[in-house]
């Protein structure tokens, strides 16, 4: 990123509130709206009253390469008028400011336990002048109506100019403009000598404050690049809400009269509706695709990536051409949108079926520009079964926890590249891949990305549901709201002593529907087998044929039936470990080993930080 051309200098209060007013500064339409109180605007005019620095503020010129759809300051008239320069950093100084200086309507604000009130604001010329009244106390802020009451008595009342000037409560927004008030003040006091002393005293170390008052202004030159400006901004608003890149690139986008918003809203639609897998998407990952994608098409001159300087560099005729829209007689919705579709449907095969499944909710995006990317050329057996050792080396080898813009960016040519045999070496994310077989007693909630996909690995290699007998599909998976449940019930580990660590990993838990869990209950496994074979089996004379159905449910789920019939907990424990090391094994293409010791009871484990503990349905089983 190239460095930022500034020029610094004072302005006058006056100057920059006429140019607030005219619209020839204005704001960019990425500025949150104004949302001072009214204890800070109190504060803010006493300090301007007294000639206290309030900061300076920031501007960009306008007619560069950095073009925001601009908009009036809050409580000025519309303006057809081209900006000179944005505000991009005082807009809560400068619209308080300008609503209780220049405006004559009452300043739409909040009381400090957030009320919205509508108020004006009056300077009490007495306490201006004293020497020991604190400055804050100067400024008195009054409702609408101009009448201050306490219960049910008015204890202030300056409805009519003749009462502000019995009080001498100067009305703030007459500052720049004092001589017709001074006259008729003057007149009402009939020229007494006291009130004429007052005011020129008021008029010589106030009003002229506020008329010699000027700020530091920074003015970036019009060819500071959008990254840039955005990046300054952030850096600038360090007590503002920190501004997503969709919002930036919108108003950006705006400018060149694309309304992106809308656009982002109707895909959104499209794809929650038809796929719960995508709930909850967020339109910075859409545009993270959309930017993997353009940089992938011309990755023989740039590097390839989803940075926010390289989601910022899109303009809208790159946004168009990887999601088009209607106006181009789209009927597919565009590239982008068709690989979060794919994304989907692959996440479905895999027996990912809800949002909060996804192990990794990252991973969606390199998954849906790999697919967008590849497109029927990800239809073979073979590359299917590349996607899937990549899709689980990265969940179970646990890859996209940290920064994970760089592995997106890494893994879009080299996924794509090694399923079309341009490359003969497995991707990175394949190779770094690890995963310790101690880790599965670590594995305790849904925080855990390897917990979610060992959980989904059972439903996608066949797991039974110990009652209904059926296989886990997409209709059933709803209908029976299948989830994670314990094998060993929690109340029976409680009762049997053993710490809620290990009953709680994933070693003890399965896929089962809630009906299922709900006829367990807390009973022994030995206790509860009995329902399992009255259910699910398909009994003949000699019971051969439902203790056979029974050991085809169990060994479904990697579960020693004769284990759990003598209700052995730490022999099952051991044994089940090992057959999900093999599973994982078999996902990621590597073998998984384990040392019989890493699961005895007395075992030391090391603990990992994945976060809030929350079981939800899994609790009560």
């Amino acid at each position: 990123m190239q460095g930022v051309k500034f020029d610094s200098k004072k302005t006058a209060l006056s100057e920059l509130l006429d140019d607030l007013d005219s619209g020839k500064l204005q704001l960019p339409d990425f500025q949150r709206g104004w949302v001072w109180d009214d204890d800070r605007i109190c504060s803010l005019l006493a300090s301007v009253s007294v000639s206290f620095p309030i900061g300076a503020i920031t501007t960009l010129q306008t007619g560069g390469e950095a073009r925001f759809l601009p908009r009036p300051i809050e409580g000025s008239a519309p303006s057809n008028a081209e900006p000179e320069a944005l505000l991009l950093d005082g807009q809560q100084r400068l619209t308080s400011l300008y609503q209780t200086l220049l405006s004559k309507e009452p300043v739409g604000t909040k009381t400090s336990t957030g009320k919205r009130v509508r108020r004006y604001y009056y300077i009490d010329m007495k306490l201006a002048l004293s020497e020991t009244a604190d400055r804050d106390d100067w400024i008195i802020s009054v409702p609408e109506d101009r009448q201050v009451r306490r219960l049910r008595d008015i204890v202030l009342d300056v409805s009519t100019p003749e009462l502000e000037y019995e009080f001498d409560l100067f009305p703030v927004n007459q500052v720049f403009d004092s001589s017709d008030w001074r006259t008729e003040y003057n007149k009402h006091w009939n020229y007494e000598q006291g009130k004429t002393k007052l005011f020129n005293q008021f008029e010589k170390d106030v009003l002229k404050r506020f008329e010699q008052y000027a700020l530091p202004v920074i003015e970036l030159d019009k060819t500071t690049s959008r990254e840039a400006v955005c990046l300054v901004f952030e850096k600038i608003n360090t007590g503002g809400v920190t501004l997503s890149v969709f919002e930036l690139v919108t108003a950006a986008f705006a400018a060149e009269g694309y309304r992106l918003r809308d656009d982002w809203d109707e895909r959104e639609r499209r794809l929650e509706t038809t796929y719960a897998v995508l709930g909850n998407l967020q339109s910075d990952e859409f545009l993270q695709v959309v930017t993997l994608l353009h940089t992938m098409s011309r990755r023989a001159e740039r590097s390839v990536g989803c940075r926010r300087a390289d989601i910022l560099s899109l303009s809208v005729a790159d946004y168009k051409q990887f999601a088009p829209d209607k106006e181009q007689g789209d009927t597919k919705h565009g590239k982008a949108e068709r690989g979060f579709e794919l994304a989907a449907q692959f996440l479905h095969g895999e027996k990912i079926f809800k949002s909060t499944d996804v192990p990794y909710r990252s991973q969606i995006v390199p998954l849906a520009a790999i697919l967008a990317e590849l497109g029927v050329e990800a239809e073979s057996i073979e590359a299917k079964a590349k996607l899937r050792r990549w899709f689980w080396n990265g969940v179970l080898g646990e890859a996209y926890g940290g920064s994970t813009e760089t592995t997106f960016a890494r893994d879009l040519p080299e996924v794509t590249d090694w399923i079309r045999g341009a490359r003969s070496e497995e991707p990175s994310t394949i190779r770094d891949a690890n995963f310790q077989a101690s880790r599965l007693r670590t594995l305790r909630t849904r925080n855990s990305a390897a917990y979610k996909g060992i959980h989904a690995l059972l439903m996608r290699d066949g797991c039974i549901d110990f009652l209904n007998g059926e296989r886990v599909e997409h209709a059933t998976f709803f209908d029976h709201n299948i989830d994670i449940h314990h094998i060993f019930p929690r109340a029976w580990c409680e009762n049997a002593g053993i710490a809620a660590a290990d009953f709680n990993a994933i070693v003890n838990k399965t896929a089962l529907s809630a009906r299922t869990n709900r006829r367990l209950g807390g009973r022994a496994p030995s206790a509860y087998l009995g329902t399992v074979r009255r259910e699910a089996g398909s009994d003949d004379e000699e019971g051969a044929g439902a203790d056979e159905r029974v050991r085809e449910i169990l060994d479904s789920h990697r579960i020693d039936e004769q284990l759990l019939a003598n209700d052995d907990f730490w022999s099952f424990y051991r044994n089940r470990a090992a057959r999900l090391l093999e599973m994982i094994s078999e996902a990621m293409g590597k073998n998984v080993t384990m040392d019989d010791t890493d699961f005895a009871p007395e075992a030391d484990v090391e603990e990992y930080d994945d976060g809030p503990v929350d079981y939800s349905a899994e609790a009560a089983s």
